[in-house]
């Protein structure tokens, strides 16, 4: 069985204070993408990594491959105007058996672990389609400035990645989509589209996804204190 990741890195990410993408801001020295893909591979359970792009960033991309030995990048290519087509350009590219797992994570998530990473791919093997999600703590309140009504927290999940699928029922799910002009804003909601079942598994906390300003501080907070 072969195990690919798609990064995808199209955004631009405007909430951060930048001129460029997020994913590309440095944190102590190195690329915010760079600690990502560390991440896949570090692990023995990767074989292939592929990054959908702006064609702008190509050059800085091959530079932090060379640069940090990412060896298993087999390709970067062009990705699209919204995440759902840059992970769809990644799907096209590959040729992988229907059984084979294909692996969604978020540029701006540096922090996955390999213990949750392994558990995912485990379970994935097991129930075809997972995704990583943190079931919510926090009460959680409906309104517009005044409260409207609180809600009932005990089924509720805050989504993550990674999101990990059999490749044909992930290439199915896409397809359909893409025919039906159905956009959603993450994986798991196109396979749950095309009628399979996703298997919630729990993530963690510091698997965040960098989005704001104080983000990246916390972030590089959290880097700091780990030298």
């Amino acid at each position: 069985m072969k195990i690919v990741a798609i990064i995808p890195s199209g955004g631009i990410g405007s909430r951060i204070l930048s001129s460029i993408p997020k994913q590309y801001v440095k944190v102590l020295g190195k690329e915010l993408i760079a600690y990502t893909l560390q991440v896949f591979q570090k692990s023995n359970l990767i074989d292939e990594i592929i990054v959908p792009a702006q064609p702008f960033y190509f050059d800085l991309l091959n530079i932090i491959k060379e640069k940090y030995n990412l060896d298993k990048v087999v390709k970067i290519i062009e990705g699209g105007k919204k995440r759902q087509e840059s992970v769809f350009n990644g799907l096209k590219y590959l040729t992988l058996n229907d059984e084979d797992l294909v692996i969604v994570h978020d540029a701006a998530r540096p922090l996955l672990s390999q213990e949750l990473l392994e558990k995912s791919v485990n379970e994935a093997k097991k129930y075809d389609s997972i995704v990583v999600a943190k079931k919510a703590s926090d009460t959680l309140i409906k309104g517009d400035e005044i409260v409207d009504e609180y809600l009932d927290r005990s089924n509720i999940y805050y989504a993550q990645t990674p999101q990990i699928f059999r490749y044909k029922i992930l290439l199915e799910a896409f397809k359909l989509a893409n025919e039906s002009k159905f956009l959603g804003t993450d994986e798991s909601m196109l396979v749950k589209n095309a009628n399979f079942d996703v298997r919630i598994i729990e993530g963690e906390t510091t698997n965040f996804k960098v989005t704001t300003q104080s983000d990246l501080e916390f972030l590089e907070h959290i880097l700091g204190n780990s030298l």
